[in-house]
């Protein structure tokens, strides 16, 4: 089986690192969280792109030194040792205008060093644009690990996706959406999802 997994949210708490340190940057600036179901910082404390912008543009580097989630390196080895292929596919640097001082040569290597870090094994890690429907079908992709709603919803009219638990998610549900909430639970879904076959 080809498994597509995506970065943040998945192998990172992305949810985490945005309301911890944005609670932060934004007492600064008199703001505080409005919404903390939301996905990105703007609909978290109900900031424009700009504010946004400038967010990212202090945390990226704070947030690329983000610990992988618990398991994941162990768990993606025994998919991998079971013969399935492991696709990495992010948008991580989809959108930099957030960073004025990392470019997307130098984001790509700082993927590269965090995965070997963290021990995170891939066959093939691909930087995508936000959409990722298009790279999954490309990539022959069987099951996707994501969190994003709209990547969720988008994919999962064409394969299988596994929903990793988010505040800003949880309305995701349907046909081809199996909800998990760490990584030894993606593990226990795809290995009953192979005995099926």
């Amino acid at each position: 089986m080809r498994i597509g997994i995506d970065i943040d949210g998945v192998l990172t708490d992305i949810e985490k690192f945005q309301i911890e340190y944005g609670s932060k940057y934004f007492y600064k600036k008199n703001k505080k969280i409005i919404n903390y179901k939301g996905n990105e910082t703007t609909d978290i404390f109900n900031i424009n792109l700009k504010e946004d912008d400038l967010f990212w543009n202090d945390a990226i580097k704070h947030y690329i030194k983000e610990p992988a989630r618990n398991y994941a390196s162990e768990v993606i080895k025994k998919l991998k040792k079971e013969g399935n292929e492991i696709y990495i596919i992010t948008a991580r640097t989809s959108n930099l205008t957030y960073t004025d001082d990392i470019d997307t040569k130098k984001m790509h290597k700082l993927v590269r060093k965090w995965l070997k870090k963290y021990n995170i094994y891939y066959d093939k890690l691909i930087f995508s644009k936000e959409d990722k429907l298009e790279i999954c079908l490309e990539n022959n992709i069987d099951i996707m690990i994501e969190d994003k709603p709209k990547n969720i919803n988008d994919i999962s009219k064409k394969i299988p996706v596994i929903c990793y638990h988010a505040n800003y998610n949880e309305q995701c549900s349907g046909i081809n959406i199996t909800r998990c909430y760490s990584w030894y639970d993606i593990y226990f879904r795809i290995s009953s999802e192979k005995d099926k076959r």
